[in-house]
């Protein structure tokens, strides 16, 4: 195990990273998790867990951005969203209709993984911009990191995602089944409460940090009176591959991240454009009460196979069991602990 950096030196750097994002809106950061010989304190305190998570926060406010131009998104993934926006308007208990409810589901989306890039937003998204000590590997090897923000919706594990796994984030069709109706839901609630649309639409929106500016806002109407254009070249799963896993003698449908092949929006797949470790590549699923994601030595390197567990209900940040020497043996492709 590496030897950390002194804490005060930490929480220097993290300040400068801070500015650096504020002033860059989308240039490339000083990130101290890339460095490496880099690893977080792991006892940091309730406090310092606190502030870190406060830091997170502000980084991502200071990265939010909105393409310009027309708006894009895949094929299959928008595909997804109308269908579940047709459903949710039609189980609406107000009056909306499924385009508008298409233009509410998706208007977070652009704040959240555009960075301002006009290409379509990658389902493969995974979070750049945290950096709390709990999500890295206890041994401190390189790419073994728990991206807690995942997808399009980025659902993090402490708030909308906590009882999801990261294959299900990524996947389009799941996750617009679950997040459209639950923003359409939001916004009929706040109309029966006596709010006003705008005010309606910034209440369905609550769940998202990037939609505090007005931003989303902007997408809403900007989907409505110029329409979305569909991009073949992004699929369901955003360049991620379904796979058959088998995992402690059981069979399980898991998904094969490589950010590598990522489709769509792809610079947060750049070691600069953030202060979380870009990881390599991991199977992901779900085993009874837990999310498990696992790095194959072949993938990561470090001559091991290494799994991860989070509980359900579980924030990644303090949840995390890491486990050296347990694989998958991914039967769709002939490969791993076989």
């Amino acid at each position: 195990m590496k030897t950390p950096r002194p804490r005060r030196l930490r929480r220097a750097l993290t300040t400068l990273t801070a500015l650096a994002a504020a002033a860059l809106l989308y240039a490339p950061q000083t990130a101290l998790a890339d460095t490496p010989d880099f690893v977080p304190t792991p006892a940091d305190t309730p406090a310092e867990r606190e502030a870190a998570d406060r830091q997170a926060l502000n980084d991502k406010l200071a990265a939010t951005a909105i393409p310009p131009g027309p708006l894009s998104f895949g094929a299959e993934p928008l595909a997804a969203a109308r269908s579940a926006a047709e459903r949710a308007a039609a189980d609406a208990s107000c009056s909306i209709t499924s385009e508008s409810a298409t233009a509410l589901a998706l208007a977070p989306v652009w704040p959240e993984v555009s960075a301002s890039s006009p290409l379509p937003p990658s389902p493969m998204t995974l979070s750049r911009y945290d950096n709390q000590s709990g999500l890295y590997d206890p041994a401190g090897r390189d790419g073994l990191f728990f991206n807690p923000g995942v997808g399009l919706w980025q659902m993090d594990s402490a708030g909308l995602g906590t009882n999801n796994t990261a294959g299900e984030a990524i996947d389009s069709v799941w996750v617009s089944d679950f997040v459209v109706p639950y923003i359409v839901n939001k916004y009929c609630a706040a109309l029966e409460g006596g709010a006003a649309a705008p005010d309606a639409r910034a209440r369905a929106w609550a769940d998202w940090n990037a939609c505090r500016g007005g931003d989303c806002d902007t997408m809403y109407w900007r989907a409505m009176n110029t329409g979305i254009t569909s991009d073949p070249s992004v699929n369901r799963y955003g360049g991620a591959e379904p796979r058959t896993c088998t995992f402690g003698g059981s069979s399980y449908d898991c998904l094969f991240v490589d950010v590598s092949q990522a489709q769509g929006a792809t610079w947060w797949t750049n070691p600069g454009s953030g202060r979380s470790p870009v990881p390599h590549p991991f199977y992901v699923f779900r085993a009874g009460g837990e999310e498990v994601r696992v790095w194959l030595a072949e993938d990561s390197g470090h001559g091991t196979h290494v799994s991860v567990t989070r509980p359900f209900g579980g924030n990644a940040r303090d949840s995390l069991t890491w486990t050296d020497g347990q694989g998958v043996c991914d039967t769709t492709a002939g490969r791993g602990a076989c």
